[in-house]
């Protein structure tokens, strides 16, 4: 069996003294595709975070907030996915004069995610959806093979929503996806992890779960469709 894409062992974590993951145990190999779900709250932020911090050098992370620079453009934004692999003359000058090369590239990435038309727009000026949309474009720029998403697509509606999560599977060969949509997390992830009161009450493949099964962990179910 190949080495375990993602593996943590007894992991927790707290804030401000206050427990909020506790005694998680999750391996994940390469090729899966992880849905992390639960209510707003018991700790799926925080357990991407613990899985980025073990191998950042193999993650293109998408964060909750699209975490733009929105004084910079479209095309800045995105070419920081690469940010560390080219020298330090080559992105000073691309933050003046951008080589065309770049832009080019770029500009495939965006239109990947329906916003070639953006690349040279402020972030600042997009909408929410927008904004989050090229949030995943730089993390596709970054491509590298472990693909962790933090609601990647909670500002868009489940058809568009759906092509963003089929492109990132595509691209990456492992993904661990925090998402609140239930349609969407049993038809993209191969594998469904649900989180409560800071530990893992459920990690089954998705095949053999159903809509309402998921809804029963909610207290607010009619929100998740």
């Amino acid at each position: 069996m190949p080495a375990a894409a993602i593996q943590l062992a007894n992991a927790s974590a707290a804030y401000d003294g206050r427990p909020v993951l506790q005694g998680i145990d999750l391996t994940v190999q390469p090729g899966e595709r992880v849905a992390l779900m639960g209510r707003s709250g018991v700790g799926k932020s925080t357990l991407i975070g613990l899985i980025h911090a073990q191998a950042p050098e193999r993650v293109a992370l998408v964060p909750q907030a699209a975490a733009l620079v929105r004084t910079l453009s479209v095309f800045h934004n995105v070419y920081m996915g690469r940010l560390d692999r080219n020298r330090t003359a080559h992105n000073l000058r691309n933050l003046v004069w951008p080589a065309r090369a770049d832009l080019d590239a770029v500009a495939a990435v965006l239109a990947r995610v329906g916003l070639s038309d953006k690349l040279r727009e402020k972030a600042g000026a997009l909408s929410g959806g927008q904004q989050q949309r090229v949030s995943v474009a730089r993390a596709l720029y970054n491509g590298r093979p472990i693909l962790l998403a933090d609601e990647p697509v909670s500002a868009l509606d489940r058809v568009q929503g759906g092509l963003v999560l089929a492109e990132l599977a595509r691209t990456h060969e492992t993904l661990v996806m925090a998402l609140h949509d239930v349609p969407l997390a049993l038809a993209h992830a191969s594998r469904i992890v649900m989180i409560a009161e800071g530990r893992i009450v459920l990690d089954a493949p998705a095949a053999r779960l159903d809509a309402a099964r998921l809804r029963g962990y909610y207290a607010d179910a009619e929100s998740l469709a």
